[in-house]
C-alpha cells in the first residue's frame, strides 16, 4: 500500500485533513513491530490505552497515525487522522483498499486445516504469481484487514485465512475481504461452548459466502453431510466438493506416506498421481482444495504436481522433527477431536517406523462436552499399534482414566502441569525404532518436551 493522508482520509470520508501529502505504505497496531512509513492504529481497551504509544510509534518511524476524536491530549504538529472508532476505520480503510486492488482474493475457513489449507495454496501458486498471504494468526476482525492493508500493490493473489469464535464474524470477514474464491476445509468441535453444537458451527463457517463475489464459487469438504446440506439448500452459490467419495468434483484414491511426505491418486477435474512433501491423509484432503484453486486459476496439470512437490507448511503442522536418533511429529499447533482423530490414524497406519508413541495433550474450547470428547479419543487408539502413551494436561486425566484398564504402567503415563517426567520417559526408551507424536492445543505447548531432550 502507498496512499497519502488526503487519500485516507478520504477512504474514511474525512474532509478536513492537515498533512495531507504525507504518504503512508503500511499498517501496524503495535509499536514493536512497526516498520518506517506505516499507519499506527491505537486502540483503547480497559486495560491498556494504545494512544499512550503514539509519540513512540512516530519515534520509531510511523508516517501517521489515528486518534480517536475523544481522547484528550493529541500530540501537536504529527500527521494524525481524527476518528470516531480506530477498529471500523481499520475495516473501512480495509474494504476501500481491496475495492481498488486488482489480486484475486481467496478465503479459508474451516474448523481444522485452515492454515495448513492457507499454506498449500499459497505456495502452489507461488511458482506463478505474486502471492501474499495472512501471516500468523492475523486472521479476526483486526488481523484480516491488517493483512489487507500490507498487500503490496502488485500482488496478485491474496490467500485470507479466516477464524472465528462465534456467529456473525466469519461474515464480517468476507464482506470485508469479498473473496473471489473461498474455501471451507471441514466442520470439527472447536468452539463449540460458543456455537452449541457441530450444525452450529458449520452455519456459522458457511458464513464465508456472504461476501463471495458472484463469479466466483466455494470449495468445501464434501464428506462432511453438514456442509453438503447447506450447499444443497443455497440456490445462490456455485460450490465444488472435494473428499474421499467418488462423487465429489475431486476426490483421492491410493494414499502412500512414506519419510518423504504423502503421494496419491487424484479423480474427478484433475486426474493422475501426485506428491506432496508433507504427512498425513487429512493434508492430502487439505492439498484436493488447494489443487482447485489452481485449476480456477487455469494451471496445466503439470504445473499443480511441480508446485505441489515443493510446498510448504507453517511449523508445528505434522512437521517431522529429528532429536538424535529419535524422530517427532511436531503437530502441536492446535488441537479438536477431528484432528486428533486425524493424527491418531496417521501414527497407527504409517510404515514410516514401527514403535509408535501418542504424546497428548488437552484439547481446549470445547464447551460442556469436554470430558466426553477427551474420553472418546480411548475408542480410536489400538492398544495392538501404538506402543507408548503419555498424556499431559488436567483434561488429559479423563482419557488417561479409561485407558488405564488397557494399558499398563510401563506403557502409559499422566502429567498434569510438568514436561519432564514425559520427557524422561522418551529418553529411556524411544530409540531409532520409534516415531513420536505431538499433539495438544497451542495453550499446551507440547514442543516444550522437544527442549527438555
Amino acid at each position: 500500500m502507498k496512499k497519502t493522508i488526503k487519500q485516507l482520509a478520504a477512504w474514511l470520508k474525512i474532509d478536513e485533513q492537515s498533512h495531507e501529502d504525507v504518504v503512508v505504505t503500511g499498517i501496524s497496531i503495535d509499536t514493536r513491530t512497526i516498520q518506517t512509513g506505516d499507519l499506527f492504529v491505537p486502540f483503547r481497551g480497559e486495560s491498556v490505552n494504545g494512544h499512550k504509544f503514539v509519540e513512540q510509534a512516530f519515534e520509531k518511524g510511523a508516517a501517521a497515525s489515528l486518534w480517536l476524536k475523544d481522547e484528550p491530549n493529541p500530540p501537536e504538529n504529527r500527521p494524525l487522522i481524527f476518528v470516531d472508532d480506530a477498529e471500523q476505520a481499520l475495516q473501512q480503510m480495509a474494504i476501500a483498499y481491496r475495492s481498488e486492488h486488482k489480486a484475486t482474493f481467496i478465503g479459508i475457513t474451516g474448523s481444522n486445516g485452515k492454515t495448513s489449507a492457507k499454506d498449500i495454496v499459497a505456495s502452489a501458486l507461488a511458482p506463478y504469481f505474486k502471492v501474499q498471504k495472512t501471516i500468523g494468526n492475523l486472521n479476526n476482525q483486526l488481523g484480516l484487514p491488517i493483512t489487507i492493508l500490507q498487500l503490496a500493490e502488485d500482488t496478485e493473489v491474496s490467500v485470507l485465512e479466516m477464524g472465528m469464535s462465534g456467529f456473525g464474524e466469519i461474515e464480517l470477514l468476507s464482506r470485508i475481504a469479498r473473496p473471489h474464491l473461498a474455501i471451507i476445509t471441514n466442520i470439527g468441535e472447536a468452539h463449540m461452548q460458543d456455537l452449541g453444537s457441530r450444525a452450529g458451527i458449520a452455519q456459522a463457517k458457511y458464513e464465508i459466502t456472504q461476501g463471495l463475489l458472484e463469479e466466483g464459487f466455494l470449495i468445501y469438504d464434501g464428506d462432511e453431510p453438514l456442509l453438503r446440506d447447506l450447499v444443497a439448500e443455497d440456490v445462490y452459490t456455485e460450490a465444488k466438493a472435494f473428499g474421499f467419495d467418488t462423487e465429489h468434483e475431486l476426490y483421492v484414491t491410493e494414499i502412500t506416506t512414506t519419510e518423504k511426505g504423502s503421494s496419491f491418486t487424484v479423480n474427478g477435474l484433475i486426474n493422475g498421481e501426485f506428491a506432496i512433501p508433507i504427512l498425513g491423509k487429512h493434508q492430502v484432503k487439505n492439498t484436493l482444495a488447494a489443487m482447485l484453486i489452481c485449476r480456477a486459476m487455469n494451471l496445466t496439470d503439470e504445473q499443480i504436481g511441480t508446485a505441489l512437490a515443493q510446498i510448504e507448511l507453517t511449523d508445528m503442522r505434522m512437521q517431522l522433527v529429528e532429536k538424535g536418533p529419535l524422530l517427532f511429529i511436531n503437530d502441536a499447533y492446535n488441537a479438536a477431536p477431528t484432528s486428533m482423530r486425524a493424527a491418531i490414524d496417521f501414527m497407527q497406519t504409517t510404515t514410516i517406523r514401527p514403535e509408535k508413541w501418542l504424546v497428548l495433550g488437552d484439547m481446549l474450547e470445547l464447551g460442556d462436552d469436554e470430558q466426553a470428547f477427551h474420553e472418546n479419543i480411548a475408542q480410536y487408539i489400538d492398544k495392538a499399534t501404538v506402543q507408548y502413551i503419555c498424556l499431559y494436561g488436567s483434561r488429559m486425566k479423563w482419557l488417561y482414566e479409561k485407558l488405564s484398564t488397557t494399558f499398563d504402567s510401563e506403557h502409559l503415563i499422566y502429567s498434569e502441569e510438568d514436561y519432564m517426567p514425559i520427557a524422561q520417559k522418551i529418553q529411556a526408551n524411544a530409540n531409532e525404532q520409534s516415531i513420536i507424536l505431538l499433539k495438544g492445543s497451542r495453550g499446551m505447548k507440547l514442543e516444550t518436551i522437544l527442549e527438555h531432550l
